[in-house]
């Protein structure tokens, strides 16, 4: 529980360097995030929390708290299943550059890597010459770990 405190704290300075506030409700599904280390939904995370903290939140509250740990880039939303799971950079300061995240498809372990920026040039340029724009270029990658494979 240790490193989930200094992870909230971490993201509570940072909110203030950033003039942002981790109010109650943001830090209580951060933490959900954290404690559940994997992915879950809006309504997971409503459950998550009366389950584990005892603490009643509405869904709708849940989504705009994930609005705003996705775009202070503390958390991150998995387009396929709709599920949202904790940045794996979360105590870095730096730009994360384009996240790809390994998915297993047996035990729905997620590992987050960050794509090189010259993999992500070149397929800009490939999409562009396709006349496509990307517009969201994370990539989500389904496989088995190899835990799974064992």
């Amino acid at each position: 529980m240790t490193e989930i405190n200094v992870i909230l704290d971490h993201v509570a300075e940072s909110c203030t360097a950033r003039g942002k506030q981790l109010t109650t409700k943001r830090k209580l599904v951060l933490k959900a995030l954290l404690h559940a280390d994997k992915a879950l939904s809006a309504y997971d995370l409503v459950d998550y929390c009366k389950e584990h903290f005892e603490e009643t939140i509405q869904a709708m509250t849940v989504y705009r708290v994930l609005d705003f740990l996705e775009n202070e880039h503390f958390a991150h939303k998995l387009k396929v299943s709709n599920k949202y799971i904790m940045c794996s950079h979360i105590l870095c300061d730096h730009d994360h550059g384009t996240p790809q995240f390994f998915i297993c498809s047996k035990c729905d372990k997620i590992t987050e890597q960050t794509i090189a920026p010259i993999i992500m040039t070149g397929l800009q340029s490939q999409a562009k010459q396709k006349g496509f724009t990307v517009t969201q270029p994370q990539l989500e990658i389904s496989g088995v770990c190899d835990e799974c494979v064992n």
